[in-house]
């Protein structure tokens, strides 16, 4: 073993700056190699329960490690100054970092992206590389620049999304291959032997944060487009549409091979085994999994099962 590179990594002083469940393998893998000096993340939340800490939080108390929770970042620089950060880490933080916290650290600021930039910049990378049918992602680390996503890249790792992935199980794969990338690659950052490439930005696409409209189902669209928006918003916030001028989440579907040219985009077409279909564009989804508001998610047929009128589900419109 060498002993001077394992006092080197435990001297090091390395601030970790995350929020959501996305950061957290990145976190506990930097705990179990180096020494962390702080935590910073974002406020408490509130919830149903009460009061809510980030996962992050959670993992840095678990660990006894300082967390600072600023509602701007600017307001905590000299918090965090005052720790004398060789390194900051950041992944999913959630805030822009001001120039003077980027230029502070020796080694440098560098970030964990959960996406091959320069493609899907932004603060939704996993839902959309699904809603936008890409077939293949990865993680990026970079160096953090004062303009979002734009740093230099100093390595990637790619890896395909199947046609049945969600941005549940995506985000699982994409948190632990970016934890081992960072491990992997960390060493050579700090020893400053870590090659850096500028990104092409005429390449650029852009994952912008998921709002409200985003989550709406157009039936004017293909079966393939809503296929994926279902998927790309599994397991938050969910795909939704409205039935009787209530909403109804939908958690799962699939692409038939039917096609009702006379009957209008959200018409309700069929019920089947495993569940009820749904005009579209260019033919028929069949929801399986829905969730109508103020319920607990079910299979669509105990859905029909529940309803008051279920002879006359078919025929209905969706909205």
């Amino acid at each position: 073993m060498d002993l001077d590179k394992v006092n080197i990594e435990k001297e090091l002083k390395i601030v970790f700056m995350g929020t959501p469940e996305f950061a957290v393998p990145i976190l506990e893998g930097l705990i179990s190699k180096y020494k962390i000096r702080a935590v910073v993340t974002q406020p408490d939340h509130e919830n149903k329960k009460g009061m809510g800490m980030p996962p992050i939080k959670e993992l840095a108390l678990k660990h006894t490690i300082l967390v600072l929770q600023p509602q701007k970042i600017s307001e905590e620089i000299d918090s965090i100054l005052a720790l004398e950060p060789d390194l900051i880490i950041t992944c999913a933080y959630g805030q822009k970092l001001p120039k003077e916290l980027l230029d502070y650290p020796r080694i440098g600021c560098i970030n964990v992206h959960a996406s091959l930039l320069p493609k899907l910049r932004g603060g939704a990378p996993i839902h959309r590389a699904i809603m936008e049918g890409y077939s293949k992602t990865g993680v990026t680390i970079m160096h953090m620049s004062e303009e979002m996503d734009k740093g230099d890249i100093i390595v990637q790792r790619q890896t395909d999304i199947s046609q049945v992935d969600t941005a549940s199980s995506l985000h699982d794969k994409l948190n632990i291959l970016g934890r081992d990338l960072l491990l992997e690659v960390l060493p050579s950052i700090i020893d400053g032997t870590a090659k850096r490439f500028k990104q092409d930005s005429t390449n650029a696409t852009y994952a912008f944060t998921i709002k409200r409209e985003d989550e709406r189902i157009d039936f004017s669209k293909t079966k393939r487009q809503i296929y994926n928006k279902v998927r790309g918003l599994n397991a938050w916030p969910g795909a939704y549409c409205l039935v009787e001028g209530k909403i109804l989440k939908v958690w799962n579907c699939y692409e038939s091979n039917n096609y009702f040219p006379e009957l209008f985009d959200g018409q309700i077409t069929a019920i089947y085994k495993d569940g009820f279909g749904i005009k579209v564009s260019n033919g028929e989804l069949v929801f399986t999994v829905v969730q109508l508001e103020g319920k607990k998610k079910m299979n669509a047929n105990d859905f029909i099962n529940g309803l008051k009128d279920k002879n006359h589900f078919i025929g209905k419109i969706l909205d």
